[in-house]
């Protein structure tokens, strides 16, 4: 399909019963069970299924696989805005002790984020001199998670190397990270050109209208967490907080997002409304 039409038309198929072409609005928080073992099996992720909207629900859902297709990536979690999106980015795959490298042209809240927010968790983010891809290798060490870049500046409208920034951060065995706000994936797809988590701020062009907030995080499915398993022991060694999961066991391909909304959003709960999905 081309992108305008999965934007209208991408991961849903129109119900069996009514017919209906329109996403419907399942403004639900809970859901029903078969019984208590079935609950368990969802809640223990040993079942496909909903359990809780603050973990997933089928109109978000719809959303979520529509965003996927946009960005050509392999799935997406949907929250509650775009700085939200980018917090959980991030959160997801470093810890106290660790590092992110970061282009110096950020988004005011995202640069508020990284400069004070992180640190004061213990996390450091590494500010370059430029966008350029050498100042962003010599920043990164062992202890570095990610690096982090915004596809067209906001506001500074400076356009990113994703090609070889991606090239410098798997030269090291650490992931790419875009914010692709601002051109949207109906004008540039990062993932095509090496990057490996895409965000979007669900709230300005991909919501279009100015009403809604919302935010996006894309998995392109393709960087090798259990190559790196060291480094990224929140996706290789067991869970305490939840069932001693190994997340590159249980998702495979999708073990980023598979924490991301297991752990992020279950347990600090920035989620997106199913209405504010809808629109």
């Amino acid at each position: 399909m081309k992108r305008e039409t999965i934007a209208i038309h991408g991961g849903y198929a129109p119900d069996p019963t009514t017919k209906a072409v329109a996403v419907p609005i399942y403004q639900t928080a809970s859901y029903a069970f078969d019984s208590a073992e079935h609950a368990a099996a969802l809640f223990n992720l040993e079942e496909e299924g909903y359990r809780y909207t603050r973990i997933g629900n089928p109109t978000t859902a719809v959303l979520e696989r529509r965003i996927a297709a946009l960005e050509n990536g392999l799935d997406a979690l949907c929250v509650a805005s775009g700085q939200a999106a980018v917090h959980y980015a991030v959160q997801n795959i470093t810890a106290m002790g660790r590092n992110v490298v970061s282009v110096p042209q950020l988004y005011g809240t995202t640069h508020t984020l990284f400069a004070h927010i992180l640190p004061s968790q213990g996390v450091e983010v590494r500010l370059a001199e430029s966008d350029h891809p050498d100042d962003i290798e010599k920043l990164i060490d062992e202890k570095t998670s990610a690096v982090f870049c915004e596809s067209i500046g906001n506001p500074a409208g400076n356009i990113c190397d994703i090609e070889a920034l991606a090239a410098a951060a798997h030269r090291y065995g650490v992931p790419l990270l875009v914010d692709n706000t601002v051109a949207t994936p109906i004008l540039l797809r990062p993932i095509e050109y090496g990057a490996d988590i895409v965000i979007h701020s669900l709230t300005k062009f991909l919501g279009g209208h100015g009403t809604t907030l919302g935010g996006a995080i894309v998995d392109s499915g393709n960087f090798p967490w259990e190559k790196y398993a060291d480094r990224f022991p929140m996706l290789n060694e067991p869970d305490d907080s939840y069932h001693h999961l190994v997340y590159t066991d249980h998702f495979g391909r999708g073990a980023y997002l598979g924490r991301c909304r297991s752990v992020c959003q279950r347990t600090m709960g920035a989620v997106l409304s199913p209405l504010s999905a809808f629109l």
